[in-house]
């Protein structure tokens, strides 16, 4: 009996701890919430972002003007912006390249070789970056994975692609295990 009650509570702390991998430490509506001042008051200096649905939908070619200034803002503060996504080469370098906006695409994201890569690329420290994006599975995960602050926005869209759509269906089920747990403190 004994054995039993030690595996079960082993078996929650299992739970506890793979749930905290998919916990952002932050959770805005909108990227736009993220305030460039603030940032650098914590000492951040770069912001690895993902691209679709995070900063513009996912099948907008190109950012908006209140994106651009929102760029130019963080710029301006001297914060270092690498877009890391999964999508592809032409996707990825079509949205970022006349943004003049360093990017990593082909990610491979919850992979922590493309977060190491733009911390690195923005010879910056993993303490000084904050990871931001719209999905527990691929941003949240991935970031946390590497270490560093993780920043989840709500999604721009309503609709998603094909392999998101399949996403979104595992975060439900992770979100309604955290809202069980008490680990969620933010409202959808």
């Amino acid at each position: 009996m004994g054995k039993l009650k030690l595996k079960l509570k082993f078996n929650c702390l299992e739970v506890f701890v793979l749930l905290d991998l998919f916990l952002p430490n932050e959770h805005v509506k909108s990227i736009f919430e993220i305030d460039p001042a603030k940032l650098k008051e914590r000492g951040i200096k770069g912001i690895i972002t993902d691209l679709d649905n995070t900063l513009v939908e996912w099948d907008r070619p190109e950012a908006t003007p209140k994106l651009v200034e929102w760029f130019q803002k963080m710029k301006d503060h001297g914060i270092i912006i690498t877009v890391v996504s999964n999508n592809n080469k032409e996707r990825v370098k079509q949205f970022s390249g006349p943004l003049g906006i360093q990017y990593i695409y082909e990610a491979r994201k919850p992979m922590g070789r493309a977060f190491r890569k733009a911390v690195h690329d923005m010879n910056l420290k993993k303490d000084e970056v904050v990871v931001i994006g719209d999905q527990l599975l691929t941003d949240v995960l991935g970031g946390n994975r590497s270490g560093l602050h993780t920043i989840l926005v709500v999604p721009v869209a309503q609709s998603d692609g094909f392999f998101t759509k399949f996403n979104r269906r595992i975060e439900r089920s992770i979100l309604n295990r955290m809202r069980r747990k008490g680990m969620v403190y933010w409202e959808e």
